[in-house]
């Protein structure tokens, strides 16, 4: 494998396809998290609602880039239904981030935290930035999730 096949041009190949989503994935991660901090920490509104719109940007971006650049070959045609379809699987995506950030909430879906209520990191963190880290490994996960979601439902290829 040459390093331009990494880069440039469509391609079939999981391992590149992976690699590449990491690229479009971080990206798309940096618009999520800008957008949580900005609407947790401008707008005090809570960790819960804020990684909402955090996702819905993070989802398009992700798609738009994905769509030309990772998963160019897609089953679908129709360009509705693939963005229909990668929105479920991004919204159980989202799903599972919910679940992920809710013991790290100081203001959760069902109040507070357990790792905020028991200060777990003790004074090493502050417990009102708990959330952040609980986001952190919800985009190790969910990301996991979403790659091999979108490759097997959406653009696996039977030629491959």
């Amino acid at each position: 494998m040459k390093l331009k096949e990494l880069f440039v041009g469509d391609t079939n190949n999981t391992f590149i396809q992976f690699f590449r989503s990491l690229f479009v994935g971080g990206v798309a991660t940096l618009a999520d998290m800008a957008v949580l901090i900005l609407i947790r920490e401008v707008f005090g509104i809570s960790e819960s609602v804020a990684a909402v719109f955090g996702f819905i940007v993070g989802l398009a971006v992700n798609y738009i880039i994905s769509t030309f650049w990772v998963f160019a070959k897609a089953k679908v045609k129709n360009r509705v239904l693939d963005f229909v379809i990668f929105g479920v699987i991004g919204v159980i995506g989202l799903g599972l981030t919910q679940l992920i950030i809710e013991p790290f909430a100081v203001k959760g879906m069902f109040g507070e935290g357990f790792l905020v209520s028991n200060a777990v990191f003790g004074s090493l963190i502050p417990v009102d930035k708990y959330y952040i880290i609980g986001k952190l490994l919800a985009v190790v996960l969910v990301y996991m999730w979403n790659f091999f979601a979108r490759k097997f439902i959406l653009y696996r290829h039977t030629d491959q």
